[in-house]
């Protein structure tokens, strides 16, 4: 059993990756933090709640996090992922009410209480975790690992040229975390960008009953249309989602360990990793397990599995 705590800035892709953990029966959701990033933390909040509800998951505790990055302005990519972060199917649930603490302390509380137990799986901007890090310094030794969507070494950025977006959003608070020296795999552009939802995928969750499978393709449909103008070819990657199948099952990809640096200072590179490959490097700093090769067709069949049932 996989007892995950998820973090994210619920847009469309985190809301399916919630969908397949809240599916798994060998996984444990034990809580929900939201970030800034796809929407604004309170608003993040809000769809994490929607989503947990249509989920049958109403027990799982919902904490809001930071609503801005530790250190530059606040931008929302609503372009991506729709004005209320859910491709406008964004609808409240007034019965339910998020936790009436911060989403680092709530992530703090849970760890302590669990020692050694819990996986991290972030799929927005890091600003909770380096908040969470500041709060309890013995973080990395009390969390067993983390799984993070973020960043690019090969790849294009999606956000800038050399920069992915949750990276982008809050370079000094991922800069904090991947230096924390705790057991952390990075699953970034170079493989999300190959986990492609085909039509025929797309197809199979339209057709499939159900409140899950028929919420899952109303927010793909904005999704779809977002990357339909910028690909010649339709569906879309599953970005949040790797990272959440990749928690459950690593075998499912390879890795790399290597030195991770940010980059915070140059005016066109603010954002983009460094990765020191070199042989003969003194390797300064801890390493982490960057993911750089994905099996596309057993991932995407164990994603479509989690959210649809077998």
């Amino acid at each position: 059993m996989v007892k995950v705590i998820f973090d994210g800035d619920y847009g469309i892709d985190d809301a399916l990756a919630t969908l397949f953990l809240a599916g798994r029966a060998d996984v444990e959701l034990l809580a929900v933090g939201t970030v800034h990033g796809n929407a604004r933390a309170d608003a993040a909040a809000a769809n994490a709640l929607q989503v947990l509800d249509i989920a049958g998951r109403r027990d799982i505790p919902v904490a809001v996090g930071a609503l801005r990055p530790l250190a530059q302005p606040l931008e929302v990519s609503a372009l991506v992922h729709g004005e209320d972060g859910l491709g406008g199917q964004a609808h409240a649930v007034p019965e339910l009410r998020r936790e009436p603490v911060s989403a680092a302390e709530q992530l703090v509380r849970i760890v302590r209480e669990r020692p050694g137990e819990c996986t991290v799986v972030a799929t927005g901007p890091l600003t909770n975790l380096a908040v969470a890090l500041l709060l309890e310094p013995r973080l990395p030794e009390l969390v067993r690992n983390v799984v993070v969507m973020g960043g690019t070494t090969r790849e294009p950025g999606n956000i800038s040229p050399l920069a992915e977006a949750n990276i982008w959003h809050d370079p000094e608070a991922a800069a904090l975390v991947f230096g924390a020296g705790w057991s952390l795999t990075l699953v970034g552009l170079d493989v999300t960008m190959h986990t492609w939802l085909d039509q025929s995928d797309v197809d199979r969750i339209a057709s499939a009953p159900g409140r899950v499978a028929e919420f899952a393709h109303s927010i793909l449909r904005h999704y779809l249309t977002f990357y339909r103008g910028r690909h010649d070819r339709p569906g879309c990657p599953l970005h949040d989602p790797s990272a959440a199948v990749l928690a459950v099952r690593p075998d499912l990809a390879r890795y790399k360990k290597v030195p991770v640096q940010v980059e915070l200072r140059g005016a066109q590179t603010r954002g983009m990793l460094v990765v020191d490959r070199r042989e003969f490097s003194g390797r300064d700093g801890p390493l982490i397990d960057v993911a750089t090769e994905i099996d596309r067709d057993r991932l995407v069949a164990e994603f479509l599995s989690g959210l649809l049932g077998p």
